[in-house]
């Protein structure tokens, strides 16, 4: 059955988003076997956490002071994992799936599939972007986590590869055709300088949430946003999925 070009699109947007950042999954595997976790723990950390800033953050303070600094490593790991209760309430109303699906759902909800999901214009978009996006990262991610793990050692820094950047370029697609207005300019700006600023002084997972409130706050406010009642017909907000 053909798709629509909805459908069609966010599946590109997934493919692109989805890939790139599943080949960052190599870093992690070859930093946590660094920090001290064998292969098994790595490959499970992935399977059940999956959340790739809260598994960095994780193995980053394991890295830096041992097993002694476990309480401090899931601590961290389960402040910057809080932000994907918040990203579920953006989702959920267009997942419309049952349990188990739901709960797969809820696993799923991360950075990526909220970003390219809600970038969609229609529901149909949505869903797609959100489940093809969720699955090409989990099997990627789980993948390549295992590879860094067993060949860690063979790829030396892996932060000389530029993965990371991969991923954050993927991101930053599909930022950008959302930068039409001056609302989402002054946020993106000032999520970023926020998060800057308080990235070295605080532990991680803290400026993440602090920028976080940047958006929150300017959309509480509607700070620089279009009026009520002040919208056209043929306004291009009307064009930018909520």
């Amino acid at each position: 059955m053909a798709r629509d070009p909805e459908t069609t699109a966010a599946i590109r947007a997934s493919l692109a988003v989805g890939l790139a950042v599943a080949a960052y999954g190599i870093s992690f595997g070859a930093l946590s076997v660094a920090a001290g976790l064998d292969v098994w723990q790595t490959c499970v950390l992935s399977l059940l956490m999956f959340s790739g800033g809260s598994q960095f953050a994780l193995v980053g303070i394991l890295a830096t002071g041992g097993a002694a600094a476990g309480g401090a490593a899931i601590a961290s790991a389960a402040l910057l994992g809080t932000r994907n209760a918040l990203y579920a309430l953006r989702v959920a109303p267009f997942i419309g799936v049952r349990w188990p699906l739901r709960a797969l759902a809820a696993h799923w909800t991360i950075d990526e599939t909220t970003a390219v999901s809600t970038a969609q214009p229609t529901l149909a978009g949505q869903r797609a972007g959100f489940w093809w996006t969720g699955a090409i990262i989990y099997v990627g991610w789980n993948l390549m986590t295992l590879l860094g793990a067993l060949i860690g050692d063979l790829l030396g820094d892996v932060s000389q590869y530029g993965l990371d950047a991969a991923a954050a370029a993927a991101f930053l697609g599909l930022l950008w055709p959302r930068l039409r207005q001056l609302q989402p300019v002054v946020v993106a700006i000032g999520a970023a300088v926020v998060a800057a600023v308080l990235t070295p002084a605080l532990p991680p997972g803290i400026p993440v949430l602090a920028a976080a409130l940047v958006a929150v706050i300017v959309g509480l406010t509607n700070w620089l946003g279009p009026k009520p009642g002040k919208l056209g017909p043929m306004s291009d907000s009307a064009a930018v999925p909520r």
